[in-house]
């Protein structure tokens, strides 16, 4: 609502002090006419308005009650007019000359300073920079001089209806454009300037809207640059602090309403103009919805009043009954009784058991100390056993090794097993050669018996049939020995043959091997690829099966240590791996694929998640320390297995560190290499690229040996790659196709080689069917030969024969004597061989028994230390089982201590609990009984009493609840009735005050009206005044012209019988009169003097002008299309004149000549 002035004068305008009382509305009354009213229109019905009496505030106090349900609201009415205008226009006249003689000066804020339009109405641009007090706007017809005040209403967010230009903001903007702007810029100056420090000393607001309809203000500081705010409550809130009411009628008059102000004839239109220019309407209207309120509350009110009786019988009722079972008090006051007693009791019982729990407590601590002391004790035992235990491991490991002296022991026992084969064969060669010996001697005396039978024998024989025998024989014997070496060189043909397939058929079937092998290395190359794949949708692969779900259970698992680390390879990398890849891989596998805990009770856990997918890794217990293992590291020129890997994680580094002595163990390419190293360093191990093992004692001892080969045809020959997956991917796929060349020449040369064996065997059949009819012609030759023989000796005489049998034998008895002797001096020979390696033999076995002896000592002086070890790990394995055991005692004993708290705390809490609320609800009661015994008695006074209830329909606590809710009820019911009739009262009180207020200001504001109507008139030598008909809600001027003044008797006139001119002036002389009733700094006018001739105009202007040289307080904003010739223009007017309007274009483009 547009803010109203704070103070007003006031003066009595009627006869009587109250007139007839306000009504409600009636059925005959209509709504526009209700609208319209103001609150004297409104009377109690039954009553009229001259016979009708006030009811005063001291009467509506009498009867509380009666008023109250009464819904009709009396209003004092208004007294007469005249009587008012009596008793107060002296004092008013007074007011007002008083007002006239005091200076004001110019107004502070509120006043337009500039306004600027932008494609608006009919203007491309325009700009006025306005007075503080009076500026004319003149122009002729068509030059855009209202579309100022109609710029000036939309900037200041009035409705475009009162311009009378336009239903909508779209109507405003300018014919063929998007887009309008208006700016309007407000004084904001003195010490009720709004928001000084925000704005400055100018409020600039800018308006823009466009033809789709969108519209937004802008309201800046004086700068014109900072934006304040965009909102239009902003701008609401700046008029209502000014007092600018753009909307008011009298405010600023358009050219359409000042003309319907001008020419109305009929005084009701004149009287609405009255009320809604010094927003009585808006009061009247605003009072009338309190007098609905207060009406309707009064209904509401009797309803209420109407429950009250009700209440109090139901209370009254309730209250009869909780007397009569106030006799069953002493039976509730010894369950009260009981109720505490029981309560301290549960106190009482709490009590004891803190006690109890604080006793175990200090026993359980007590055991403490000698728990710690025997852990102490025992991790002492524990050191010094581990002492001993590297001790012995110390000692044994400086006895060395026994390689060289089972090598020495194995070459003389391989030299005396030589050696006593070789005396063997000599025994047997002698014993051969005795026997062989001893054979021909007993040949040698047979022939020579033969030879004495057959020279007996011995006659003369047919000598030609003899010569052909022998010729036979001969030839026979010829062919024999032909075949024979023919027969030889066949075996030995035959026999290459063989050999050579043999080979041929090796060969192949090591060829067949090599094809298997190069199938076997296909599948596991594309099982690599495969994997490689897996891989890349699972990294883990390597490390065993599903172990991304077994991650997956160790994060979700509680653990007592650290949550387990693993698998370890995850966290190293080869820096080589193309070169040591392979034989780091193999020999830290089992460490790559394990997984770390830091503590032991874990293991179980950690095992049967591992186990759940059937993964064996293994399970490393390690603690958390970041040790320096520098100190155990090799120069720097020395290439160990630390240095060869990279190692992300520093816990995994020192577990590698701790299992496999990573940062001792030498790397070298070559074994002999890898030996001088590890000589230079005094000791050590090391691996070596040729895939040797080799460790050098402190004494110079050296013993070697080849490293495991692990065959990987697994996921885990991934590990130390030094490639990603799509690499091994690509890697195994070229491996695979390498390998798949080779078995196809593989094949292709197996396939050429089973042709050649299968030609080899054709001709080794050949050369055998060869072999074998030589050897068959041999046989049938050896039997002519015998055939030939035997005949040969059936036909020789017995002299011939028996001589040649002798001869023949002679021959063979002096070969076999030579035989004999050579034989002999063999045997001799062999005998000193033997001898000789019997020598030799004699001193391997005294060496072998030597090294032997070594070894046994070796051995037993082994066994000893390796028993001593044995005896010192088993203490050991015993003192770590004492530690562990004292420790979990002291981890169980601390838990107990740890829950014995936790249980004292429980107790000692529930026992504070129990006891505060045992005191909230009685005082400490002593000397209490068990808790049985209380609660026995209470239950059977319970008991008794719930009979007594049961007897009576409810028990005394549910009676009491019911009296106090139907107390609580009543009192509450009553106690707001009270506080909303007083209420009512006082509002009813308030608005009649406001009412008569109301009233008074009306009456003086027409007063005042009247007073300075008549004083404008006189200017132009007329006389008249202004007729308010507050009841009928007219207002009627009444002027008597000079003429008529002149004419004596002649009554005044009715405007209507008026010139036009005169009909002007008149009523800007209302209008005057009324501005000065209206509080808003602003006054806008729109051709006022349209209907006026030259002489009244010329008054009108100069009245107009000396009423606003009088208010300075006030601006001026009056638009005249008529010229300024004639008038005289002081420093505080300024004329804006606009040029004529050119004709034939399309748009108006008026520049603005501004000019005092």
């Amino acid at each position: 609502m547009p803010k109203r002035p704070v103070t007003v004068q006031s003066d009595p305008e009627s006869d009587e002090e109250y007139g007839s009382p306000k009504r409600a509305r009636t059925d005959d009354v209509s709504d526009a006419e209700e609208a319209q009213a103001g609150p004297s229109r409104r009377r109690t019905q039954g009553q009229g308005r001259s016979g009708g009496r006030a009811r005063g505030r001291g009467r509506e106090a009498q009867n509380e009650e009666s008023d109250v349900e009464d819904d009709e609201v009396d209003v004092p009415v208004a007294v007469d007019d005249e009587e008012f205008e009596k008793a107060h226009e002296d004092d008013v006249r007074a007011q007002i000359e008083s007002k006239k003689n005091t200076k004001r000066g110019i107004a502070e804020y509120g006043i337009i300073e500039r306004i600027e339009m932008t494609d608006f109405m009919c203007h491309k641009s325009l700009k006025f920079e306005f007075g503080p007090q009076i500026n004319f706007i003149i122009g002729h017809n068509g030059s855009g001089k209202s579309a100022v005040l109609s710029a000036l209403t939309v900037a200041l967010g009035g409705k475009t209806n009162s311009t009378g230009r336009g239903s909508g903001l779209k109507s405003f903007i300018r014919e063929g454009q998007h887009k309008a702007t208006v700016t309007v810029q407000i004084k904001n100056q003195g010490v009720e300037a709004f928001k000084p420090e925000e704005y400055g000393d100018s409020i600039i607001i800018f308006r823009s809207f466009t033809k789709d309809g969108s519209s937004s203000w802008k309201i800046l500081a004086a700068d014109g640059k900072t934006t304040v705010s965009n909102k239009r409550e902003e701008l609401s809130a700046i008029c209502d602090h000014m007092n600018i009411q753009v909307d008011n009628p009298l405010n600023v008059l358009t050219q359409d309403s000042a003309r319907q102000f001008l020419s109305a004839s009929h005084p009701q239109d004149k009287y609405k103009f009255f009320l809604l220019g010094t927003q009585l309407a808006q009061l009247s209207n605003e009072y009338d919805t309190c007098l609905d309120n207060i009406r309707k509350t009064a209904k509401i009110l009797a309803t209420k009043k109407e429950a009250i009786p009700d209440l109090r019988i139901k209370y009254n009722r309730e209250l009869a009954r909780y007397k009569e079972a106030e006799k069953a008090r002493e039976q509730k006051k010894k369950i009260d009784d009981l109720k505490r007693e029981l309560a301290w009791s549960h106190v009482k019982e709490k009590e004891d058991q803190l006690e109890k729990d604080l006793k175990e407590l200090a026993k359980l601590q007590n055991r403490l100390p000698k728990i710690q002391q025997n852990l102490e004790k025992a991790r002492g035992d524990l050191a010094q056993q581990e002492a001993v235990v590297a001790a012995c491991e110390q000692e044994t490991e400086n006895l060395g090794s026994i390689d060289h002296l089972s090598e020495r022991r194995q070459a003389l026992a391989n030299e005396t097993r030589t050696n006593k084969g070789k005396v063997m064969n000599y025994a047997n060669d002698v014993r051969a050669m005795n026997a062989s010996i001893a054979a021909l001697k007993r040949q040698v005396e047979d022939l020579q018996k033969n030879i004495e039978v057959e020279q007996r024998r011995m006659e003369a024989d047919s000598q030609a049939k003899r010569e052909m025998l022998e010729r036979q024989i001969g030839e026979v014997k010829t062919k024999l020995t032909d075949l024979e070496a023919r027969q030889q060189e066949a075996t030995r043909v035959r026999v290459e043959a063989q050999r050579a397939a043999d080979g041929l058929k090796e060969e192949g079937q090591n060829a067949e091997k090599g094809v298997m092998a190069l199938q076997n290395k296909i599948v596991e190359a594309q099982d690599m690829a495969k994997r490689a794949r897996d891989s890349m949708r699972d990294i883990f692969v390597p490390y065993g099966q599903n172990i991304k779900a077994v991650l997956e259970e160790i994060e979700k698992c509680q653990w007592i240590g650290d949550k387990p680390l693993g698998p370890l390879g995850r966290y190293v990398k080869a820096k080589e791996p193309e070169k040591w890849g392979e034989i780091l891989r193999g020999q830290l596998l089992n460490h790559l694929t394990a997984f770390a805990i830091t503590n032991p009770k874990d293991r179980e856990q950690l095992k049967k998640i591992l186990g759940k997918y059937r993964n064996q890794n293994s399970i490393i217990i390690f603690e958390k320390d970041m040790f320096d293992f520098s100190s155990g590291e090799p120069p720097a020129q020395f290439h160990t297995v630390l240095r060869a890997l990279e190692i992300s994680d520093p816990y995994v580094l020192r577990i590698l560190i701790n299992q496999s002595q990573i940062e001792r163990i030498v790397l070298s390419d070559r074994r002999k290499q890898l030996e001088n190293d590890l000589q230079q360093l005094r000791g050590g191990f090391g691996w070596s690229l040729d895939k040797f093992n080799v460790k050098v004692y402190p004494d110079g001892g050296v013993y070697s040996s080849g490293l495991p080969n692990r065959r990987m045809n697994d996921a885990a020959a991934l590990l130390l790659t030094g490639r990603d997956s799509q690499a091994e991917i690509t890697h195994y796929e070229q491996r695979s196709v390498e390998l798949n060349n080779e078995l196809v020449q593989l094949n292709r040369k197996v396939g050429e080689m089973k042709q050649q064996y299968t030609q080899a065997r054709k001709e080794i059949e050949r050369l055998t069917a060869q072999e074998r009819t030589i050897r068959d012609q041999h046989s049938q030759l050896k039997m002519n030969l015998g055939a030939l023989q035997d005949e040969a000796n059936e036909e020789l005489p017995t002299g011939v024969t028996g001589y040649q049998t002798a001869k023949d034998v002679s021959f063979f008895s002096s070969e076999a004597e030579a035989e004999i002797a050579n034989t002999e001096k063999q045997m001799a020979a062999a005998v000193t061989e033997m001898q000789k390696v019997q020598e030799v033999q004699a001193a391997l076995l005294t060496q072998l028994g030597e090294v032997k002896a070594e070894l046994q000592a070796f051995g037993a002086r082994k066994d000893e230390l390796q028993n001593r070890l044995t005896a010192a790990v088993a203490d050991r394995v015993q003192k770590q089982s004492d530690v562990g055991h004292w420790e979990k005692k002291l981890t169980t004993e601390e838990a107990g201590v740890e829950k014995q708290k936790d249980n004292v705390a429980v107790t000692q809490k529930e026992f504070e609990t129990w006891t505060e609320g045992a005191l909230k609800f009685c005082e400490r009661v002593e000397n209490v009984r068990r808790v049985d015994i209380v609660n026995r008695e209470h239950e059977a006074a319970q008991k008794a009493l719930r009979e007594r209830e049961k007897q009576q329909g409810a028990s005394v606590d549910e009676l009491s609840a019911a009296v106090n809710k139907a107390r609580e009820a009543y009192e509450k019911v009553e106690k707001e009735w009270k506080h909303m009739s007083n209420l009512n009262k006082a509002l009813r009180a308030s608005l009649l005050f406001r009412l008569h207020r109301w009233q008074e200001f009306r009456r003086h504001i027409a007063l005042r009206c009247r007073i300075i109507f008549g004083f404008h008139l006189s200017r132009r030598g007329y006389f008249g005044k202004v007729m308010f008909d507050h009841g009928g809600r007219t207002l009627t001027l009444r002027v008597q012209t000079d003429d008529q003044i002149q004419e004596k008797g002649a009554a005044e006139k009715d405007p209507r019988s008026l010139s036009g001119g005169e009909k002007s002036f008149s009523t800007i002389c209302l209008l005057l009169s009324l501005w000065d009733s209206i509080g808003c700094p602003l006054r806008c006018l729109d051709e006022f003097d349209v209907f006026m001739d030259a002489v009244n105009r010329r008054i009108s202007m100069r009245m107009m002008i000396e009423v606003a040289s009088a208010n300075q307080d006030k601006q001026y904003i009056l638009i005249t299309p008529q010229d300024m010739t004639n008038i005289h223009i002081g420093d505080n007017v300024k004329v804006l004149r606009m040029l004529d309007p050119e004709r034939g274009n399309a748009r108006l483009n008026f520049p603005v000549v501004s000019s005092r």
